[in-house]
């Protein structure tokens, strides 16, 4: 996916997120020049840093899922953190490092789960293996020697020497047939299961300790005895289990920490939400240091600097930063002088118009409506919206946007959960029917509301 050229990417999120060409055009530069620096001698590659960028817009206008639309278009590390988090009460500088230690639990989880995929057969077929070693009565599960054996003093059982099968073959090759034929699938089998050492909850939970917390909790997990426990599944079930077990034995974990970290370092992107809320007016307000503080403790990971993971030092200097707010109250001149020159790409995203409202509602492959068919229609319902219904709830939309609170897309959420909460509820007794909303069908459910003014700013 990074071979994608600008207009491509572009192309591409245009199938989710309606309008807002400039912030797409954006991101789309910004995630190509990730691709144009890895073609550059090493000393020159080391130069060029990630242009950052600033939204500005409304909520609900499509600003966070620009950003993570583009990071699941080249499987990127994502992670979207609120700037007011760091505003809360019991808030310690150093815990912005918590950001780049998320994002490398999140890459974790992707590499693992990439390289679960490309080891499962494998894993399988040595599961089944197992298993029908275990229905022909020639694999057992092991039985507890005595308390040395948690130190691995005893480990293991020692197989029967005197214990023989010659017709072992004989055995595997009858349960064989009958597992593939799936005359198994229901019978019971007794399979050992590994449970992990539990997490101690709050084992050194304050902020600056967690490192220590952390490390200390591994050590343990890896010192105290894995408790063993039988237990008694289906063929069907215990397969699921063996599975997992040989999948685990197959992955090379250090590598796939290598990579989460190679991987957060090269393409990371770091979504930082409601960015004007740390921003306070020059004075003596305590809120106001309180806010401008939060930006000096970001700004370090923004400019570049080495994070200390549990799986090693990750550097933050080419991870790509998109920061968005809506700035009603403050401006993007109000950040301090050092935060803004991080980001140097501007975009300003546009309120939502009555037709971005009526395409929200169509054209998006995830659009509201499709959402709301597939829905009733897996209990036998079907949904027939008219264009005319499709413009009548934009319109409402719009208006409540402009009359009350502007929440953007979000709107049409409750708009729709109002107009379709009847048959909703009924579904059941409509199983087979067509239901056809049109205009009259959205006013006769929503004008009642919109009539109580002082009540749609609560409901709608």
């Amino acid at each position: 996916m990074m071979d994608l050229t600008p207009q491509q990417i572009v192309i591409k999120l245009d199938r989710y997120i309606v309008g807002q060409n400039k912030a797409k055009r954006a991101v789309a530069v910004a995630l190509r020049n990730r691709k144009r620096r890895k073609s550059l001698p090493p000393e020159l590659r080391e130069e060029i840093r990630p242009k950052n960028i600033l939204m500005i817009g409304p909520t609900g206008v499509g600003k966070t899922e620009i950003a993570r639309r583009l990071a699941r278009l080249v499987d990127a590390p994502f992670i979207k953190i609120e700037a007011t988090k760091f505003t809360e009460v019991g808030y310690v500088g150093r815990d912005v490092e918590s950001i780049i230690k998320d994002l490398v639990e999140i890459a974790v989880r992707m590499v693992k789960e990439e390289k679960t995929t490309s080891v499962q057969d494998k894993a399988r077929k040595h599961a089944e293996q197992r298993l029908i070693r275990i229905l022909a009565g020639l694999e057992k599960p092991k039985k507890t020697t005595g308390p040395f054996e948690i130190f691995g003093v005893l480990s293991g059982e020692k197989a029967d020497a005197n214990y023989e099968d010659h017709d072992e073959e004989v055995k595997i090759e009858k349960v064989k047939e009958k597992y593939f034929r799936g005359e198994l699938e229901n019978d019971l089998v007794q399979i050992e299961v590994t449970e992990s050492t539990p997490v101690i909850p709050g084992f050194f939970g304050q902020a600056g300790l967690d490192e220590l917390g952390q490390g200390l909790q591994d050590f343990f997990s890896v010192m105290m005895p894995k408790r063993v426990e039988h237990r008694h599944l289906t063929v069907r079930e215990a397969r699921d289990v063996l599975i997992q077990q040989e999948v685990d034995k197959l992955l090379d974990w250090e590598e796939i920490h290598k990579e989460a970290v190679c991987r957060v370092e090269d393409s990371g992107i770091v979504f930082i939400d409601e960015i004007d809320k740390i921003v306070g007016t020059r004075g003596e307000n305590n809120l106001d240091v309180s806010r401008e503080g939060v930006q000096r403790d970001i700004l370090p990971i923004v400019e570049g600097s080495t994070v200390w993971t549990k799986y090693g030092p990750v550097k933050t200097d080419y991870i790509l930063f998109i920061a968005a707010g809506a700035f009603h109250v403050s401006k993007p001149s109000d950040l301090i002088p050092e935060f803004q020159g991080r980001f140097p790409i501007r975009v300003e995203l546009e309120s939502l118009s009555v037709s971005d409202f009526e395409r929200i509602l169509v054209e998006p492959e995830n659009a509201l409506l499709k959402q709301e068919i597939a829905l009733l229609e897996s209990e036998g319902l079907i949904l027939d919206f008219k264009p005319e219904a499709i413009r009548t709830m934009a319109e409402i939309a719009y208006q409540l946007n402009k009359e009350n609170e502007n929440i953007g897309a979000r709107r049409l959420y409750t708009i729709l959960e109002q107009v379709l909460e009847e048959v909703s509820f009924r579904a059941n007794e409509y199983k087979g029917e067509t239901i056809c909303v049109d205009q009259d069908f959205v006013r006769q459910r929503l004008e009642p509301i919109l009539k109580k003014t002082d009540l749609s700013r609560y409901i709608l």
